[in-house]
C-alpha cells in the first residue's frame, strides 16, 4: 500500500488524493446545480412573462392561507359563530372553484411536476457524493418518487380529520424495515419527506429553499469536511487490514528465523549430528 493512499490513523479518515478527488467532484456537481437553477428560473421567468395567468397556477403561498385560517377560526369561536358550519360552506365553494379547473388533478400535476424539478439535484447529490461501490440505488429512487407520493397523500387528507386517523391506522399497519447504510442518508429521506409535505400543502416556495439549502450545503459537507461515516468505517476496515498482514509477516518472518538453526545442523551416518 503506497503512502498517499493510506489512511490518517489519527485524523480525518480521508488522505490528499481523496480529498483533491472529492474537491474536483464537489466542482463538478456545484457547477452542475449553479446551471440547473439558473435554467430553472429562467424558465419560471420565461413562462410568467408569455402566460400571465401561470404564476396564479402555482402552488405557492398554502402556509399563509393555512395562519389565515387559523386566525378566522379563532375570530369565529371569539363571535360564537359554529366553525362547523362555516367550514361547510368553505369547502363547498373551494370545491366549486376547483371543478371550474378541472379540480385537484390539475393542482396535483403542477405540484407533482414542481416536486420532481426541485428533486433531481437533490438526487444529483445522493448519487454524486457516494462511490459507485456503496451508493444505495433504490434510495435514489426513492428520493425522486417519495416527495410526490407524500404530495398527493397531504393533498387528499389535508380537509379531513378522518381521513388523516385513517391514513395513520394504514400506516401503522405496514412495517418498513430498511437498513440505511449510510446514516446522512436519513436527511435525504427527511428532505423528501418535508418537500412532499409543502408541496401537499400548496407550499412549494417552502420546498424550493429546503431542497436548495440542502443541495448546496451538502456539497459544501463532503466536499470541506471531514468525510461522512462510511469514510470512517472504511478506515477502520483498513486499519484491521493494515494490522492482520502486519501480524501474518510478524508470523512468517518469525517461522522463518526458527526453520534457519534447524536447517543448518548436519548428521552423519549413525544419527548423531557431526560436529566438524
Amino acid at each position: 500500500m503506497s503512502e498517499s493512499s493510506q489512511p490518517d490513523l489519527t485524523g480525518s479518515p480521508m488522505n490528499a488524493k481523496t480529498r483533491q478527488q472529492r474537491r474536483a467532484t464537489g466542482l463538478r456537481l456545484f457547477t452542475k446545480l449553479v446551471i440547473y437553477h439558473v435554467l430553472l428560473a429562467a424558465l419560471v421567468v420565461g413562462l410568467a412573462a408569455f402566460f400571465p395567468g401561470f404564476t396564479l397556477e402555482l402552488p405557492v403561498g398554502g402556509v399563509t392561507e393555512l395562519a389565515e385560517e387559523t386566525d378566522e377560526v379563532a375570530e369565529q369561536l371569539a363571535t360564537g359563530v359554529d366553525p362547523a358550519d362555516i367550514a361547510i360552506v368553505e369547502t363547498f365553494i373551494r370545491t366549486t372553484n376547483e371543478i371550474d379547473r378541472l379540480g385537484y388533478a390539475q393542482t396535483l400535476t403542477v405540484t407533482l411536476i414542481g416536486v420532481w424539478l426541485l428533486m433531481l439535484p437533490v438526487a444529483w447529490v445522493h448519487r454524486g457524493i457516494h462511490p459507485v461501490n456503496s451508493l444505495d440505488h433504490s434510495l435514489d429512487e426513492t428520493v425522486l418518487i417519495l416527495p410526490g407520493v407524500v404530495a398527493a397523500i397531504v393533498l387528499v387528507v389535508q380537509h379531513s380529520l378522518a381521513l388523516a386517523f385513517s391514513l395513520a391506522g394504514i400506516v401503522a399497519g405496514v412495517q418498513f424495515r430498511r437498513a440505511l447504510q449510510e446514516t446522512y442518508d436519513a436527511l435525504f429521506i427527511l428532505v423528501a419527506i418535508g418537500t412532499g409535505i409543502a408541496a401537499g400543502v400548496k407550499a412549494l416556495e417552502i420546498a424550493l429553499v429546503l431542497t436548495v439549502f440542502f443541495a448546496y450545503a451538502t456539497l459544501y459537507v463532503y466536499t470541506f469536511g471531514d468525510g461522512f461515516e462510511s469514510d470512517y468505517m472504511e478506515r477502520n476496515r483498513l486499519i484491521k487490514q493494515m494490522e492482520k498482514e502486519a501480524i501474518a509477516i510478524a508470523a512468517s518472518q518469525a517461522a522463518t528465523q526458527s526453520a534457519q538453526p534447524a536447517s543448518g545442523t548436519t548428521g552423519n551416518s549413525d544419527g548423531k549430528p557431526s560436529t566438524g
